[in-house]
């Protein structure tokens, strides 16, 4: 995948694409798999850098939506665990299969969440985990060795995916890029153009590194920029109104130890009438999350300190040593891009998450809400309401059997088993290089190949793309990624060919942002 190449692409071949997507997140590289599918001709444009919003700031699940079935959402979780069983068929090597337990404290609890589980598992099939089950206190306590032990009757077993969700936007991106489609980030979107009747038959973006425009013609342009959407829509049609309601979800991270054990714990009702997770991922504990309404989007969304207090506290009543804002590693909030409520109404677990197609008047497409889970859904959606405007008659879509980039089932064990078949060759780079096979710091896996491999072949241009989403350590740990930043950068300047002045430069950028990550005491 070569940033260069794709540019000098759209630069010389004058081509008038099927589809044009804006936005680089779950839902504009569910659109470009789909379209692809079909044989249709695809450039997708990110602003930032792909899934540097909402998509890699998720609780890292691939799930029916446990919650959603309370709430009687039940074609959305029908939906949800159909996806949830293809995309752990089609990217092994990216998802895992993890074991949840919701423990119970009162006898009604046990034969509540045992039915609704069992309903749970019944919808999802042949697609099924695994059997959700009630296990005694003794095993509960086993699994989760710092679960609150008074007043502890038992737990309800169940099974959803985990997953590394900026790493799975990258390999979307990759088996894009393998199918023929042109994939660009930075590069951001600045006029919508249209031909005598008003509709929509391209754009033009800009290049913001190499700091240039460029005219795009295009059958549809495709609008997947989740809480972004309000702006496309309005640079389509000034007086269009607001159609994204953000809200926030926060998320802690912290040492694996104060849950203990590999299972993830599920807290099914929280003081807001939400759930809470604590999941076991990349050898931390993230919990989370919150709901909170957001007025503007924003690319680097803050926590509220009220977030932080609730998820603690609420951790609190479940595990005998909880964690406290001393012992956060990392904090991280993502945009959920919920459609705006009718007037008066502010709660938004009242917000349908099921994802909406949009059709504006200059043909405009919109896809909006949803959420990872079903990204592959929302992109063959949007892609049959191409057809639809054009009244052309439909290809095939087999974006629901496509394999994934890096698809194996002989996995390498350790962190490199999220690149899948591309392990071997970044073990190669270890090889050729010394100095790429030492850890970029003590205490993490993460080399100085995983580097070389960012940039060459997965389109990293600074050294946040790397921190934060080619390995996930901003995330994970944010002081040990500005301890590691010095290397990154020295390594990224010289497969890049920058100098001393991009190194300086893109360290003080990074290390502002990475103290938003930190919790302050």
């Amino acid at each position: 995948m070569k940033r260069k190449n794709n540019l000098t692409r759209v630069a010389q071949e004058n081509e008038i694409w099927d589809l044009a997507v804006i936005g680089g997140g779950a839902s504009g590289l569910g659109v470009a798999l789909d379209a692809l599918s079909r044989g249709l001709k695809v450039l997708l444009l990110e602003k930032s850098d792909f899934a540097k919003g909402t998509s890699s700031r998720s609780t890292k699940l691939v799930h029916g939506g446990v919650r959603y079935l309370a709430q009687g959402e039940v074609g959305l979780v029908l939906e949800a665990l159909k996806e949830r069983g293809r995309l752990l068929k089609n990217a092994p090597h990216l998802t895992v299969n993890q074991p949840f337990i919701i423990p119970l404290y009162t006898f009604l609890d046990r034969w509540k969440y045992s039915i609704g589980l069992k309903i749970y598992d019944w919808m999802a099939g042949s697609l099924r985990l695994g059997k959700s089950r009630f296990i005694s206190k003794e095993e509960t306590v086993k699994k989760l060795p710092e679960i609150r032990k008074k007043g502890l009757k038992g737990g309800v077993v169940y099974h959803d995916g985990q997953f590394d969700d900026a790493r799975l936007a990258l390999i979307i991106a990759k088996t894009c890029d393998e199918m023929g489609g042109c994939l660009l980030n930075y590069a951001k979107v600045n006029h919508l153009s249209k031909d005598e009747a008003g509709i929509i038959n391209g754009l033009e973006f800009r290049d913001l590194l190499g700091k240039k425009n460029y005219p795009v013609k295009a059958k549809t342009v495709v609008n997947a920029t989740g809480v972004f959407a309000d702006k496309i829509l309005q640079m389509d049609n000034p007086g269009a109104g607001k159609m994204i309601q953000p809200s926030q979800g926060v998320h802690l991270v912290v040492d694996a130890r104060f849950l203990g054990g590999k299972d993830a714990l599920m807290i099914p009702s929280t003081s807001d009438g939400r759930v809470l997770f604590a999941v076991p991922w990349q050898g931390k504990l993230v919990l989370g999350t919150t709901d909170t309404i957001r007025k503007k989007p924003k690319m680097e969304p803050q926590p509220l300190s009220s977030e932080i207090d609730f998820i603690l506290e609420t951790a609190s009543n479940y595990l005998d040593s909880a964690p406290k804002r001393k012992d956060v590693l990392s904090v991280f909030a993502g945009l959920r891009p919920l459609a705006a409520p009718k007037e008066g109404s502010t709660k938004t677990k009242e917000i349908s998450r099921s994802h909406k197609v949009i059709v504006s008047e200059s043909k405009l497409i919109t896809i909006t809400g949803g959420k990872w889970t079903t990204f592959r859904k929302m992109g063959e959606d949007t892609v049959e309401a191409h057809y639809k405007i054009h009244g052309m008659a439909q290809q095939k879509s087999t974006s629901a059997e496509k394999k994934l980039h890096g698809y194996t089932l002989s996995q390498v064990k350790g962190h490199l088993q999220w690149y899948g078949s591309d392990a071997a060759r970044i073990l190669q780079l270890q090889k050729e290089n010394e100095d790429w096979a030492t850890p970029l710091l003590e205490n993490y896996p993460y080399t100085g190949a995983e580097v070389v491999w960012a940039v060459r072949e997965e389109m990293a241009q600074k050294i946040e793309d790397f921190l934060s989403r080619r390995c996930r350590i901003l995330l994970l740990d944010a002081k040990a990624a500005m301890h590691m930043a010095p290397k990154v950068a020295a390594i990224m300047a010289k497969e890049l060919g920058k100098d001393e002045d991009w190194i300086r430069q893109e360290l003080e950028e990074f290390y502002k942002l990475a103290k938003k990550y930190l919790i302050h005491q």
